[in-house]
């Protein structure tokens, strides 16, 4: 019913939304990008993509990226794909952030910006970004943060006004929720833009993914037995240990 009410308010908005949400836009996808540090061979998934912004500003650094945008409005996908239809290695489809339309280790990056606050089921879209990264793979989500007084506010007048909305979060609240769903942080922070606007920002990966390559190395360097390689291999071991 959420994704329901949340996808009519966006197919209103969809010829609008950019100019509408030109600086907002424009600051959170570039900082989201710079922040994301795609390399050029990566494949990416672009959760709520929305008009398609993200991916046409890192096209403009690597243009031959190869990315799914994915998002539940029908007319802002037909906006992203009229903007970037000449661009081979650029997909949309429809579909929710629980109910991904990806097979298993897909991707090597997932990103989601200005979205998390939308998600009825935080941990089930975190479960479903781990079901798709590949080994190794990472997970980007920026949205608002809750430690701040004015998306305290913004939080009270939304669930009072939006029936889309379902709430912000603190950093601590937000980062349990990785925790639950078994994905390890490995960057965090917390940024403003201007007086209005306030977030945090994460990168994750799959902590059980990270242990099977640990494992695999493990297996490598027991293979050679000299001395150096035994020693470097008990020393991955005491890292599986703490992951």
């Amino acid at each position: 019913m959420v994704e329901f009410v949340v996808q009519q308010q966006y197919d209103q908005l969809a010829k609008i939304y950019d100019q509408r949400w030109k600086t907002y836009i424009e600051n959170t996808l570039n900082f989201t990008k710079q922040w994301a540090n795609i390399p050029p061979e990566a494949t990416v998934l672009d959760i709520a993509c929305g008009t398609g912004e993200f991916e046409r500003l890192l096209l403009q650094d690597n243009p031959n990226q190869h990315m799914l945008g994915v998002d539940i409005s029908t007319e802002m996908l037909a906006i992203a794909r009229q903007k970037l239809h000449h661009c081979s290695s650029v997909r949309f489809e429809q579909g929710s952030a629980t109910e991904l339309p990806s097979a298993n280790e897909q991707f090597d990056i997932v990103v989601c910006a200005s979205s998390f606050h939308y998600f009825d089921q935080p941990v089930d879209a975190l479960a479903e970004m781990k079901r798709v990264i590949k080994p190794g793979g990472k997970v980007v989500i920026l949205d608002w943060c809750k430690d701040y007084l004015l998306c305290r506010l913004y939080d009270a007048v939304l669930k009072l006004t939006d029936p889309g909305y379902r709430q912000c979060y603190t950093q601590s609240e937000f980062h349990s929720f990785f925790s639950t769903a078994q994905l390890t942080i490995q960057a965090a922070t917390k940024i403003r833009f201007g007086l209005a606007w306030e977030f945090m920002i994460v990168t994750a990966t799959n902590t059980e993914l990270r242990k099977a390559v640990l494992f695999d190395q493990i297996k490598l360097l027991e293979s050679n037995q000299s001395p150096l390689c035994l020693e470097l291999s008990q020393d991955a071991a005491s890292t599986i240990g703490t992951a």
